[in-house]
């Protein structure tokens, strides 16, 4: 399969829409790759670009070693002639055609023998599991049915690429664990390249190897799920990865300054999950009123206020806590997420060295 560059690409559609600004990114070959930011920012655009129905305004875009989008050689190559697989985030399939016949459409274009066709088309039913309803019409299936059948329009032809634009935004809660499960597994059998765009961080972070987080046409971020929640480059990817959301606390508050050691930290985020229950009494605590104690369904999350900052604590122990309570409280100096006037991540190892609690990690007990 092959790798996708983008060099310092741009997109621009008037004097004041600068929809994509000088971008680098690179796909590589087999990866699991999701575009992940909020409506506007870009995400789509670049997924057009890859795919095709979108010309850069400037820098360059390689599929593999063959340059398909270059405007400063004026070299384009349109999509049909790209190698890649696009789905929608509408499903668009053929109404009056059943669904053994919307798979192989494409194949019958590019005037495949019928007896490749049948093969290749039920290989790919059965991977997906919708060989049995090879005779019904889309308007019999479920959604979830109806995705399936739209991904193996895609995989029939064996695409080098596999482009999806939030392909699962239709879909109820139950049908979208169901198929991304599905994309998980349909990514391992095929060994696909998949550029997959979503403003659902926890799609983001439960399917793809590698994350780019965009914010108003500009790249934030790139790299594992785990990279980019553990070490986030600046505040916007904090803020945007994560539920409960990162507590952000000003480094000038009163609760900031009992936790800071980094002089240029402006701003300082805790994940809700490092802060931890602990023992009345233990050495290097902070006391905490708890305001409320709200079940999530295998976890809670409580909210408390610390020195009049108000913040969330999540846990997956049952708490013994009501709302009312004082509680004792620990946070981890290496858990702290540092952030200069802005927004960059600043590198904590100063702040480890010099840290204002001089006692062990306290799980809840």
């Amino acid at each position: 399969m092959p790798t996708i560059n983008l060099d310092a690409i741009s997109k621009q559609y008037g004097p004041q829409a600068m929809a994509v600004e000088n971008l680098d990114l690179h796909v590589e070959s087999g990866d699991f790759m999701c575009l992940l930011g909020p409506s506007g920012c870009g995400k789509t655009t670049i997924l057009r670009m890859i795919a095709g129905l979108e010309h850069l305004s400037q820098g360059r875009l390689s599929i593999g070693d063959t340059p398909v989008d270059d405007p400063a050689r004026g070299r384009f190559v349109s999509p049909e002639k790209r190698g890649l697989g696009l789905v929608f985030q509408s499903y668009a399939l053929w109404p009056h055609m059943s669904v053994e016949r919307n798979i192989d459409f494409g194949l019958r274009l590019q005037k495949f023998s019928e007896r490749e066709r049948r093969a290749r088309t039920g290989e790919v039913m059965e991977k997906l599991g919708i060989a049995d309803y090879a005779k019904r019409y889309p308007s019999q299936l479920s959604g979830g049915q109806q995705q399936r059948v739209a991904l193996a329009r895609m995989m029939v032809l064996k695409p080098q690429v596999l482009l999806l634009d939030e392909p699962l935004s239709n879909l109820d809660a139950s049908l979208r664990l169901e198929m991304r499960a599905e994309l998980k597994r349909l990514h391992q059998a095929f060994d696909t390249t998949i550029v997959f765009v979503t403003h659902d961080q926890w799609e983001a972070m439960t399917l793809a190897t590698n994350i780019a987080v965009m914010s108003k046409g500009q790249l934030q971020q790139v790299g594992s799920p785990d990279d980019i929640y553990a070490r986030p480059a600046n505040r916007f990817v904090a803020e945007f990865i994560g539920n409960p959301p990162i507590n952000q606390i000003e480094a000038a508050s009163r609760l900031g300054a009992r936790l800071n050691r980094h002089t240029a930290a402006r701003s300082i985020g805790i994940r809700p999950e490092d802060i931890h229950l602990a023992r009345t009494g233990d050495a290097g605590t902070l006391i905490a009123q708890v305001e409320s104690v709200m079940p999530t369904g295998g976890s809670w999350v409580l909210e408390l206020n610390i020195d009049g900052q108000a913040l969330q604590l999540s846990t997956q122990r049952r708490p013994d806590v009501r709302a009312g309570d004082t509680a004792h409280c620990h946070i981890h100096p290496q858990h702290l997420h540092l952030f200069d006037g802005d927004g960059r991540r600043l590198d904590s190892a100063e702040a480890s060295s010099a840290t204002p609690f001089n006692t062990p990690y306290m799980h809840a007990v």
